[in-house]
């Protein structure tokens, strides 16, 4: 893979509060352009700053723990403490280059520091330039409740430099893919097809064809929050294997990835139970093809009383985001005794 593909692209969009930039194809010697140096803090984890600690010369930054075991609060206070010690005002841009936690802290931070300061994101993972940084929901996590603490508060700008990439491991691939998948799955089945066509080390080597698909990927996802950015209707779409997942994640420490697979598998059944929905085992052959995980044993019991506290239910139901065909997702409510009884079924 070359270190980044030029000409840069830079496309702008208009959500209900602000403007986002976005730059794809990118190198992070960009990011200078974009803001004051003396005036930005970079906000990253101890992998990324490791792995590419030339790139954070000159910087003001603050490196923390890497994982999500680190979304919490506890870490938004350390940082906010060390903003303050830099002489962070309301001029400062603070910037998150790393995965979905890095941008998700990034992003609750600068919309609670001195009541809001400027932020951008740089992903560096696949699951971030696909989905984590983009939409503005940002937030920490309270125990096994994932997310449960946040706002929706878009960035300035999406700085997408592929070079990070170069230095994920496999896992961390396969972590994206399950996001690329779920967009195909709900929205796009000329993509679940090309996926189908294809595997992982085509597009670990492939530049040009990684370059695309990142593209592609990064606007599905804008095109939908910008028709819902507070989540009313469409934007749900994006919760497909995510209600169970979120549930499964922490318990059993998974990657998001891994969770979000196992919840689409689940998903597609409870969807064939529901709907009809006849394509199971072409989408957990896909997701296997990606080399996620699919079938699962888990604490179902557990997992339902995680479910009853989801931030996506109404009293005695839930918003579920089901499959009617490959590429056409459907928000369903279900009740709380009805999806009961289809868990115990699984």
């Amino acid at each position: 893979m070359l270190p980044y593909i030029h000409p840069m692209k830079h496309k702008q969009f208009s959500f209900s509060r602000s403007t986002v930039d976005y730059y794809f194809n990118a190198a992070f010697a960009d990011l200078g352009k974009l803001v004051v140096q003396e005036q930005a803090v970079l906000l990253t984890d101890e992998h990324v700053f490791a792995a590419h600690q030339k790139k954070f010369r000159g910087w003001n930054t603050i490196v923390l723990k890497p994982g999500e075991e680190y979304k919490v609060q506890q870490t938004v206070d350390m940082v906010i403490d060390q903003l303050i010690d830099l002489g962070a005002d309301r001029k400062t841009t603070l910037i998150g280059v790393g995965g979905g936690v890095i941008t998700d802290i990034t992003g609750y931070v600068a919309g609670i520091y001195m009541r809001g300061i400027p932020c951008g994101f740089v992903p560096t993972s696949v699951l971030a330039m696909v989905d984590a940084s983009i939409g503005g929901k940002n937030g920490i996590d309270v125990g096994v409740y994932k997310n449960m603490v946040g706002l929706i508060r878009q960035p300035s700008f999406l700085l997408f430099d592929y070079s990070f990439l170069k230095t994920l491991p496999r896992a961390e691939w396969q972590n994206g893919f399950a996001e690329i998948i779920k967009h195909a799955a709900i929205k796009d089945a000329p993509m679940f097809r090309q996926l189908q066509q294809r595997k992982l080390t085509d597009y670990r080597k492939d530049d040009r064809l990684l370059a695309t698909l990142i593209e592609k990927n990064a606007l599905i996802k804008t095109k939908v929050v910008m028709n819902d950015e507070f989540e009313q209707g469409e934007r749900k779409l994006l919760n497909f294997g995510h209600t169970l997942g979120h549930a499964i994640e922490n318990m059993y420490e998974l990657s998001h990835g891994q969770a979000i697979s196992i919840g689409m598998t689940y998903a597609a059944i409870i969807s064939q139970h529901l709907n009809g929905f006849g394509n199971t085992d072409e989408l957990v052959a896909l997701l296997k093809q990606y080399g996620l995980p699919t079938y699962a044993v888990f604490d179902k019991e557990a997992a339902f009383k995680i479910l009853q506290k989801d931030k996506k239910k109404e009293k005695t139901s839930i918003s579920y985001i089901l499959l009617k065909n490959i590429g056409k997702g459907v928000q369903q409510t279900i009740a709380f005794a009805e999806l009961e009884k289809i868990l115990k079924q699984l």
